[in-house]
């Protein structure tokens, strides 16, 4: 019997940890069944007929799909027609999508045989044990009838919703990178918890109350393992990593011992509970070890303490503070629009105090209403209205209209282009000093897209640096050559560009001023000490120089070394001489 797991991830460079786990846990429970598991992943961005083909060219005999609010239109498309072409093949799907309204699911979805709710691990291995050792539909129902877990249609139609199973010690989790090859050029996801301590309202990790830890006999081979292997990116999908010190350090500890210089670490943690031994052994990380995801989501009182959430913004703001100004760590801070008692002036205090911050990402996402939250029990109340289709954003609130949205949607599309890029540091600093607030800053460029028919549109980099100078022009022409300048040092910080473009204006050091340099500079080294391999035509492609008149020096911008962390060249003022 052959079952094929499904995954439909948001992009090609994801891959799915949750089909690979039930997949390598169900292999080592069946050893001797008559069971061959497969995993197949595709992205939502595929044509429809490119999986279709791949899946009916497999032709599995059971068929489970991973559901998610990302991929859920697609995959039930994908259903729809599967079952057309493969009639006899049995559906299941399971993943948070569908685990909160099962039986809704099953009526939906007449192709459907079940859903597994919860944790997946377990309940698939019993399935295919179910399926492996009966012959025939009815003993496959009785079969199922006892497996927790699941919500299934039997073969005469009736719907049964079994209990749900308790959650499983996180030691029984296999560990499903074995063979690494498979996840070359994907991000590897792992997961030393599950659960959460927290309750927040609109987030279904708080479902879960039992908090479960990977013992570090496990964690710590599986660490090296990657280290081992120079894994680019591992991404820890802990719900709130250092929620339990002693964890959170023996695993830090460990990284930062073995650091082989290429390996990135993604954590998503409570600033606030960090404390003093956390911070001080971050300090001392090497550029680029690690980074961190904050969820702020909101700075209102009133709403953090609505949404049941732990956060104290004093402490957060402290702890964010003092990790970048030692420089060596990206940190990821996040805000949610359309929360409880937060209206526009609100959200615009909220984006405020953690843009004051300055970290690497400030990301403005959009409430979505998740089945099986509490927040989806809180609608009336809140008057909170969300689309009816995936995913489930909200469209307004009772302190909130959906004008307020668009505001802030265009907000949040300012942010992406302008903060969030990294392009623009030095010029929307010095913008920012003309404006009472950054959210005021933001709206008044949002404004000026709108005005100008420039949303919506594919923009070339470029074209992004020309239209903020034209919005500069516009509506501070007094600031005009100081916001070029900057523009043109940014844009350098980051592009080693032989094409000058156009907003630059004409480039103003001379063709004897390079040559003298690259001359003097292949023997002297004083300048570009990492390049004695090189001769002063290789030096020149690698490096730019650009005259800054408002400083009145030259500015060396040295490509072959840069920040980890942004990305930026390393940049010297040149001496006269």
């Amino acid at each position: 019997m052959k079952i094929l797991l499904v995954a439909i991830n948001a992009k090609y460079i994801h891959s799915s940890l949750a089909v690979h786990s039930l997949c390598i846990y169900a292999k080592k429970y069946l050893k001797n069944a008559r069971v061959q598991i497969d995993v197949a992943e595709y992205t939502i961005n595929q044509q429809m007929d490119d999986i279709l083909k791949d899946i009916y060219r497999r032709r599995p005999d059971k068929l489970c799909f991973s559901c998610y609010i990302w991929n859920i239109a697609c995959v039930e498309m994908v259903i729809r027609e599967i079952k057309k072409l493969l009639p006899d093949t049995d559906i299941w799907v399971g993943g948070p999508e569908v685990s909160y309204d099962a039986e809704a699911v099953l009526k939906r979805l007449s192709q459907i045989k079940g859903v597994m709710k919860g944790e997946g691990e377990e309940t698939f291995a019993d399935i295919c044990r179910a399926y492996a050792d009966t012959e025939s539909a009815l003993e496959e129902d009785e079969t199922l009838a006892d497996i927790r877990g699941i919500t299934f249609r039997r073969y005469d139609g009736e719907i049964v919703a079994n209990p749900w199973r308790e959650p499983m010690e996180l030691d029984k989790a296999p560990f499903v990178y074995e063979d690494i090859e498979k996840f070359k050029n994907k991000i590897i996801y792992y997961e030393t918890s599950r659960g959460c301590p927290f309750s927040c309202s609109y987030c279904l990790s708080s479902v879960d109350k039992r908090l479960r830890f990977r013992s570090m006999e496990f964690v710590k081979p599986e660490l090296q393992f990657f280290i081992d292997n120079k894994v680019p990116q591992v991404k820890f999908v802990d719900r709130t990593f250092n929620c339990r010190h002693e964890h959170a350090m023996e695993i830090w500890r460990y990284i930062a011992e073995h650091d082989n210089g290429i390996t990135n670490f993604h954590f998503e943690i409570a600033a606030d509970l960090l404390n003093e031994e956390e911070l001080a052994l971050i300090e001392t990380m090497r550029p680029g070890l690690i980074q961190l995801e904050i969820g702020v989501q909101s700075t209102n009182p009133d709403t953090i303490r609505e949404i049941r959430r732990t956060m104290r913004f004093e402490e957060v703001s402290e702890h964010v503070n003092r990790i970048r100004k030692r420089g060596n760590i990206h940190q990821h801070l996040d805000l949610i629009a359309g929360l409880p008692y937060e209206n526009i002036e609100s959200f615009a205090k909220s984006f405020d105090d953690v843009y004051a911050l300055r970290p690497e990402q400030l990301q403005l996402g959009f409430l979505k209403v998740l089945k099986g939250s509490y927040m989806g029990e809180c609608r009336e109340k809140y008057g909170l209205i969300c689309k009816d289709v995936p995913p489930y954003e909200v469209l307004c609130t009772k302190w909130l209209s959906y004008g307020d949205v668009l505001e802030l949607k265009g907000i949040e599309e300012m942010v992406e282009v302008y903060y969030n890029s990294g392009q623009f540091e030095y010029t929307m600093e010095e913008l920012g000093k003309e404006y009472v607030s950054a959210y005021e800053l933001y709206r008044a460029l949002w404004r000026y897209y709108d005005e100008h028919g420039y949303l919506e549109i594919q923009h070339r980099r470029s074209t992004r640096y020309e239209i903020l100078l034209g919005f500069v022009r516009q509506n501070m022409p007094e600031k005009a050559d100081c916001i070029q300048e900057l523009l043109t040092y940014d844009y350098y910080l980051r592009e080693n560009a032989k094409t000058r473009p156009e907003f630059a204006g004409e480039y103003k050091v001379e063709k004897e001023f390079l040559h003298k340099f690259y001359e003097t500079e292949v023997i002297a080294h004083k300048y570009l000490p990492s390049y004695v391999a090189y001769d002063k035509n290789q030096m020149r492609k690698m490096t730019h120089i650009e005259y800054l008149p408002i400083l009145g020096k030259r500015i060396l911008f040295d490509y072959m070394n840069r920040n980890p962390l942004n990305r930026q060249a390393r940049t010297c003022m040149i001496e006269r001489g």
